[in-house]
């Protein structure tokens, strides 16, 4: 893998759109925690007229294809986009026009004017309008050393910049009205920091194209968010998926377009750069979805089963407490358990120490009548708050038997001290002892 940072034709695609990736990342964290993510494919959709217009105008002064026609079409990306910004912001304000509908109408007529620029280019200036093609798929391929330089002064100038404005950042994400009040420049910070995102989104369209540059925007914002709540980290998180992204992509297109070649040696199939480095984006924040260790959806499942588990047992435990003894096809008669689940969990609470079993039938150990007695204490100890507030009869038990499981003994002795340590519940049972 070193050749792609030594090799002269892998360094500029490689290194190019890592920087890329890391300053679109560091951006992409602002545009999501502002809630304003579709921002990032109205801008780019923006800038593609501009290309167009200003590779029209390097056209009509003659402006050789190899030299300044880039500068031309940056700058006509960035006035573009700029001028659709400001757009969208008068259809906000001053129209009152809804956010996500002033998106999506500069998005389409602006992407529209420039399909329609596009068909005046490819019949004046064929090769131009060629190149223009570049911006929208991108074609990061064929960067060189100076995309590198370009990318490099990019993500330098966001890195110091946030760094710069991290304290008055954080007001400004989280609590504008105070940042205001505060004394903070918020109106002169807010706007750098679209002039910033204006820039990492013109200048990495050649990368990945005009279609995907906001997946590359998002994508490393929204897997770092799965992992932490600080801000700080989730930049530091963010930049390290949009690099990893932008090295990955380069490899898997580089790597997996030579293997397509062998297989295949007739049918030319070859994986493009820019959309493997928006794949691979995608593919780290759907893995961060799906296994960050708090707020994936598998950890959330395993946390689901394990409360439904213990509910059971809690369940299981109080069942047996009243009678003292039971046997095992009564609980799965009042419980609705499957004869393989009820083996595991009377397994599982017999290792504990909780239970013993004897003949098909269930006892408590003293750890057991403990642990029984404390949810029922629980139990009866809430129905006689609900009782003193006047909840319906008909209410009070079943909603006992919710709260049980998600009490804890600590609020529990709170909640008796507050009703004068009763001894009954609403229907005459005994309350137990804190021990048991």
């Amino acid at each position: 893998m070193l050749n792609y940072f030594t090799d002269p034709i892998l360094r500029g695609p490689t290194l190019g759109c890592m920087l890329m990736c890391l300053a679109a990342s560091l951006m992409g964290v602002i545009v999501f925690l502002k809630k304003r993510s579709l921002l990032g494919e109205a801008i780019s959709h923006a800038a593609y007229p501009g290309v167009v217009v200003g590779m029209g105008a390097a056209a009509l002064f003659g402006v050789a294809l190899e030299g300044s026609a880039l500068i031309f079409a940056i700058a006509g990306a960035l006035l573009f986009s700029a001028f659709g910004l400001k757009a969208v912001d008068w259809l906000e304000k001053r129209r009152r026009v809804p956010s996500d509908a002033a998106l999506t109408f500069m998005l389409a007529s602006f992407f529209g004017f420039g399909v329609l620029a596009l068909s005046w280019l490819q019949g004046a200036y064929p090769i131009f309008a060629r190149q223009v093609q570049l911006y929208l798929y991108g074609q990061a391929a064929t960067m060189t050393d100076l995309h590198i330089g370009v990318y490099g002064v990019l993500a330098l100038l966001v890195l110091l910049f946030i760094a710069a404005i991290y304290r008055p950042l954080q007001a400004i994400l989280f609590d504008e009205a105070f940042a205001k009040t505060s004394g903070i420049a918020s109106c002169f910070l807010s706007r750098a920091l679209f002039f910033l995102l204006l820039l990492s989104i013109v200048i990495g369209v050649r990368c990945v194209g005009v279609i995907l540059m906001s997946g590359m925007l998002i994508a490393p914002a929204v897997a770092a968010r799965q992992f932490t709540d600080r801000l700080g980290m989730l930049f530091w998180l963010a930049g390290l998926f949009g690099v990893a992204s932008g090295f990955l992509g380069n490899w898997i297109s580089s790597e997996g377009s030579s293997v397509l070649a062998a297989l295949f040696p007739d049918k030319r199939l070859s994986l493009p750069t820019g959309p493997m480095i928006v794949l691979t984006g995608a593919a780290f924040s759907l893995l961060a979805l799906l296994f960050a260790p708090k707020r994936g959806v598998a950890a959330r499942a395993a946390r689901i089963l394990r409360f439904r588990v213990r509910c059971i047992e809690e369940n299981i435990l109080k069942a047996v407490w009243k009678k003292e003894e039971i046997a095992i096809r009564e609980l799965r008669r009042v419980h609705h358990v499957g004869a393989p689940v009820l083996f595991c969990l009377l397994l599982r609470m017999q290792r504990e120490g909780w239970i013993n079993s004897r003949k098909r039938k269930i006892s408590l150990t003293q750890d057991g009548m403990r642990k029984a007695s404390r949810i029922v204490r629980l139990h009866r100890l809430w129905e006689v708050y609900l009782s003193e507030l006047g909840w319906p009869e008909d209410k009070i038990h079943q909603s006992a038997e919710e709260m049980e499981h998600v009490l804890t003994s600590e609020f529990g002795e709170r909640l008796s001290v507050q009703l004068s340590n009763p001894l009954l519940d609403p229907h005459s049972q005994p309350i137990p002892e804190r021990h048991g």
